[in-house]
């Protein structure tokens, strides 16, 4: 089984990363292959739908992963109540082909206080459109979830996580296996 975790912060340094880190890992504990993009290292052109850049080294890469997922698990940060424009702009390049049948657990790293949902909401807004089934669990980090390192250190966020990484898991198994 293979799922794609996407991180969609361009920062180099980030909470974002952080989270996505330590998901990978739990994924990785599970015995799930994990494939990876992320907008800070895979950078992509501005979408502008011409046959151009459908050859573009990375918009292979990224589309060639997103077709060999059985599920998705995607991080965004918070930038003025949406997802990042980056993994908004690495969405365009994918469709309904890659998300088709295919869960999506969503996660977002916001800035404190009430942060995160508008994202959350954007980002669903976004998934669902190219049919993937966005799992009713997800997430938001606050600031107080990372240590100065970018890590995530909370026990509480950690706990909530497991339970959303186990529900990507047991329903991408599911539905990989026919049985949901």
């Amino acid at each position: 089984m293979k799922i794609m975790v996407m991180c969609g912060s361009a920062t180099k340094h980030s909470n974002t990363r952080g989270l996505i880190r330590w998901v990978e890992k739990a994924l990785q504990e599970k015995g799930v292959e994990v494939l990876k993009f992320d907008a800070g290292q895979h950078l992509l052109p501005i979408y502008n739908g011409d046959d151009e850049q459908n050859e573009l080294p990375e918009v292979k890469r990224l589309r060639v992963q997103a077709e060999q997922a059985d599920g998705f698990f995607i991080c965004t940060p918070e930038y003025h109540s949406g997802m990042s424009g980056a993994l908004k702009n690495a969405l365009d390049f994918l469709g309904s082909r890659h998300f088709r049948h295919k869960p999506a657990t969503l996660s977002a790293v916001a800035g404190g206080g009430k942060g995160g949902i508008n994202a959350l909401n954007n980002l669903r807004t976004v998934v669902r459109g190219v049919y993937g089934l966005t799992l009713p669990g997800q997430f938001v980090a606050d600031p107080d979830h990372f240590d100065g390192k970018n890590e995530l250190v909370s026990y509480e966020a950690k706990e909530r996580l497991s339970l959303i990484v186990d529900e990507l898991v047991t329903l991408t198994q599911r539905l990989a296996n026919g049985k949901a």
